[in-house]
């Protein structure tokens, strides 16, 4: 692809992987920028894109429509997370996630008697259990949008939650935001309101957050699953998904990281 000045400036993420967070710090950058913003999905056009002037638009699944991708003047900064911690994260906040913006939680379901997700996920007897069916459901979604993602792409900037975790000084970020072809000026203020919205930033006292970041805030740090993922279930995972952390570049082999599961016997 020849690539040209960028001017269709893409953000994807995959649920729980810094959603609420790149939703936050780019709908602010663009007001601040007076650039447009939209969210678009599978099924949309490239009508939302302006003549001539830059637009920022927003893929929460990362489905973005090949008439985007395809675009040379589109960047897309795409960001993915551990699937193991994707799991983690995804279980403990289908328990509580409110209506609104989650109804794939709040639909009665004949498959499950009746029940909601949810309900039908804080039915069951333990975390591993509800590991378990998360792992069957939302989980094989997501898994499944983040290994169909073509990496190959050369108009992508990859990035992962766990480094946009550790991004204290905001150096990568402010990478990305270059890539993404913002000058000098424009990436000083999006490094500040990404330092801001972050937890290890302006959002470190929990007072300082909102309720929805709050509700999204379900504990575990970029090696959450070291710690957090019951045996048995690893032990599922590496079966049914091991390729898949070999084909994100989390892993080198398909089993061998049950070693590292703390939990493990």
């Amino acid at each position: 692809m020849d690539l040209i000045a960028p001017r269709v400036l893409c953000i994807g993420t995959h649920h729980k992987t810094g959603t609420l967070w790149m939703r936050t710090v780019f709908r602010k950058l663009a007001q601040a920028l007076g650039i447009e913003s939209h969210q678009v999905f599978a099924g949309s056009g490239d009508g939302m894109v302006p003549a001539a002037d830059r637009v920022f638009l927003f893929q929460w699944s990362s489905a973005f429509p090949p008439v985007i991708l395809d675009r040379p003047d589109a960047r897309i900064l795409h960001v993915i997370r551990d699937p193991r911690d994707v799991l983690l994260s995804g279980m403990r906040y289908h328990r509580t996630a409110p209506a609104g913006g989650e109804e794939f939680l709040h639909t009665p379901r004949a498959d499950l008697d009746g029940l909601t997700y949810q309900q039908h996920l804080n039915a069951l007897p333990h975390d591993s259990a509800r590991l378990m069916f998360e792992m069957g459901e939302k989980h094989a979604e997501t898994l499944t949008a983040m290994t169909a993602w073509d990496y190959a792409r050369d108009n992508t900037i990859e990035a992962r939650f766990e480094d946009l975790m550790q991004d204290h000084d905001t150096r990568g970020f402010s990478d990305h935001l270059r890539n993404l072809g913002l000058p000098e000026v424009e990436v000083a203020q999006g490094a500040r309101i990404f330092w801001d919205s972050a937890l290890f930033g302006g959002l470190a006292a929990p007072e300082a957050r909102a309720d929805r970041v709050k509700a999204h805030v379900t504990g575990g740090t970029d090696s959450g699953w070291r710690d957090a993922l019951p045996g048995d279930v690893a032990q599922a995972y590496a079966a049914r998904h091991g390729d898949a952390l070999m084909t994100l570049g989390y892993e080198t082999h398909p089993t061998n990281w049950l070693t590292e599961v703390r939990n493990a016997a």
